[in-house]
């Protein structure tokens, strides 16, 4: 029998044929999850269908958030698991531990780099839905605002706004709302140091609280590395132990 999300699936494609550029359903035996993809250009016009249609009464925007697929598929760490235990990981390339200024070692292009995913809920009939769309431009994203269709957008625009750098157009107050006034640049794009770029001291000279370029190096961790056994070692406590114990039996 047709599951309620592969039917969902089905009515979505019916109802929006060409307007979708993908249309998935995963589904494992805990649940079962609708992923539509659509266009940015049409993005406004099928989120207003999606609440006011009542096949899916998708009345509820409960997330969105941005995405940035820069390095999406490489691995930073490729080790390997045993019975005795994990390799050291391989030497690291990752954009973020690249400095201000630095271009990206890797670039991903199998697909645009910037996405933006709307995470939606249906009251009335009891399903949830995720509409996907990427931003045309790499270097300026930019994305319709839903603010009209679900006021709860507001924020959380903003937010994505504030950590990937994706601009909302169409939103009345598009401004930071995480990270400080003076803050450069977007803290989870995959580009973005992990060291940041400025730090903040006081100086007792100038008897304030100054920015300067950071001082620190980025480091590179590895993962625990288990060692050789070294459980022969501990027999000779492990002899004692046994020597103790007869000795307390006899008594």
């Amino acid at each position: 029998m047709t599951s309620r999300a592969q039917q969902l699936s089905d009515n979505l494609q019916a109802a929006f044929g060409d307007l979708l550029t993908a249309n998935t359903v995963a589904e494992n035996d805990a649940m079962a999850e609708v992923t539509i993809e659509v266009a940015p250009a049409n993005l406004l016009a099928v989120c207003a269908r999606l609440r006011d249609d009542s096949q899916f009464a998708f009345e509820q925007l409960i997330d969105l958030c941005g995405v940035d697929y820069l390095e999406y598929g490489n691995a930073e760490w490729n080790t390997e698991a045993s019975s005795t235990g994990f390799s050291r990981g391989v030497e690291p390339a990752v954009n973020a531990r690249l400095r201000f200024g630095e271009a990206p070692a890797r670039v991903n292009t199998e697909r645009p780099r910037f996405a933006v995913v709307y995470h939606l809920l249906s009251i009335a009939n009891n399903q949830r839905l995720r509409v996907r769309a990427y931003c045309d431009s790499a270097d300026m994203p930019v994305m319709p605002s839903v603010i009209d269709i679900w006021n709860s957008a507001n924020w959380y625009e903003r937010e994505a706004f504030d950590l990937f750098g994706i601009l909302f157009e169409g939103h009345p107050d598009l401004r930071r709302i995480l990270t400080d006034y003076g803050f450069v640049g977007h803290p989870f794009r995959k580009d973005f140091p992990l060291i940041g770029h400025v730090e903040m001291r006081y100086d007792p000279e100038q008897k304030r609280v100054i920015y300067q370029p950071v001082s620190i190096d980025p480091r590179v961790l590895v993962p625990r590395v288990i060692r050789e056994d070294t459980t022969q070692h501990c027999e000779p406590a492990t002899e004692n132990a046994e020597a103790a114990s007869g000795d307390a039996s006899d008594a």
